[in-house]
């Protein structure tokens, strides 16, 4: 059985080229690049330009990420998805370069991640409390991402009870968008017959029934949600009422919105593209939980909320990839995450030997290199969570 974790220590740009060249496929990749400063970062190539000059900072950082954006393609699957955290200093260059690498047709979202509630109050400005996730499909026809999760549903929206317990809320079986009417959607405009003191609806006339089209509240014409085919076959998932208006009353249909989905699946609800602390975490929570496995040993980890959360949106089997690991957040996640749900994922991480500060809480506490953070917690989390942990030197 494959552990949930790999941990490999070495050049990124490196390893992914040996993945590529096991024919290794991920379907998820995280990755938390350094973000540009201004000051040098650990994974510098090449940083002059074609003329000998010394490269701008910004043109440095994209020289940098390029290869590395291009070779984590080679290894996404075709259902594969990447999310790329990013702060303001890069997110526009970022933006242009995952383009360039995955094509304009293959970004799905720019999210806003509150990590930081209190915004940062040193240095001038705002107090910046947000950074993004960029997040681009390999292939958006066969992408496996659902932009949605089940975490996010709430029972309270569901007020309605069947006797045998079902829990439901009733939606509009009209289209309340009015750029859906009878003249962009002809076909979705008809009558169908309903009775509002049973609740039966029916696709063609009944006893007791009267006929009701589709309209907007100030009586404009409007059409339906669903088709004459699929309110024939699903005549028991709605229901006729008599409503007030500000025309006065009117018999309209409605369809029962089940708490369950048919079939046993788990209700989802769609992401916002603005994801707060309190749903995902804080980096203060990030750093509570690096804290409680290894010691106060990295300065701005991601939480795992943030992580779970992502994992959410791919399959419990989903084969992850973060090939840059920092304090290996990603690693832990997917551990949380495969005790919470019973999935199968597995996750790789890579991480280079960039020394530790002089001094910091890391070099103080043994920590000679990130990776032996990324080393240390990724241990802990197999010794505390389970999953196990295959340790590997490129």
């Amino acid at each position: 059985m494959e552990p949930w974790n790999t941990f490999i220590e070495g050049d990124n740009l490196d390893v992914l080229r040996a993945l590529e060249a096991h024919q290794e496929r991920f379907d998820l990749v995280y990755i938390d690049p350094p973000y540009n400063t201004g000051n040098d970062f650990a994974y510098v190539d090449d940083i002059r330009g074609a003329d000998g000059s010394r490269r701008g900072r910004h043109e440095a950082w994209v020289a940098m990420m390029r290869p590395r954006l291009e070779a984590a393609r080679a290894v996404m699957s075709d259902r594969a998805a990447i999310y790329v955290s990013i702060d303001d200093n890069e997110a526009a260059h970022l933006r242009l370069l995952l383009d360039e690498v995955f094509g304009e047709a293959s970004f799905l979202a720019q999210v806003v991640v509150n990590l930081n509630p209190k915004g940062r109050q040193l240095g001038p400005g705002f107090a910046t409390s947000h950074e993004y996730l960029m997040v681009y499909a390999r292939d958006p026809r066969r992408c496996a991402l659902q932009a949605s999760i089940p975490d996010l549903v709430d029972e309270r929206d569901f007020p309605l009870t069947l006797p045998d317990g079902r829990r439901y809320r009733h939606l509009p079986l009209r289209n309340t968008n009015k750029k859906f009417n009878p003249a962009t959607a002809p076909t979705l405009h008809f009558p169908v017959w309903g009775d509002p003191d049973s609740g039966r609806v029916g696709a063609a006339p009944f006893p007791g029934a009267v006929e009701v089209a589709p309209v907007f509240g100030d009586g404009t014409p409007a059409v339906w949600r669903w088709s004459r085919p699929l309110i024939e076959q699903r005549s028991e998932d709605l229901v006729c009422r008599l409503v007030k208006g500000v025309r006065g009353e009117r018999v309209d249909v409605f369809q029962r919105d089940w708490l369950d989905s048919a079939g046993g699946q788990e209700r989802r609800k769609k992401l916002r593209t603005i994801w707060l602390a309190e749903e995902v975490g804080s980096t203060d929570v990030a750093v509570a939980e690096l804290k409680a496995l290894v010691g106060h040993v990295f300065e701005s980890p991601k939480p795992t909320g943030l992580l779970r959360r992502i994992l959410a949106t791919m399959p419990p089997e989903a084969r992850v990839l973060d090939f840059f690991a920092g304090s290996g957040t990603t690693g832990h996640a997917v551990a949380l995450a495969n005790v919470a749900d019973g999935g199968s994922r597995s996750c790789v991480s890579v991480n280079c030997a960039e020394p530790t500060r002089p001094g910091s809480n890391a070099a103080l506490a043994g920590l000679a290199t990130v990776a032996d953070i990324t080393r240390a917690r990724l241990r802990a989390v197999a010794a505390e969570v389970g999953g196990g942990l295959d340790e590997r030197v490129l």
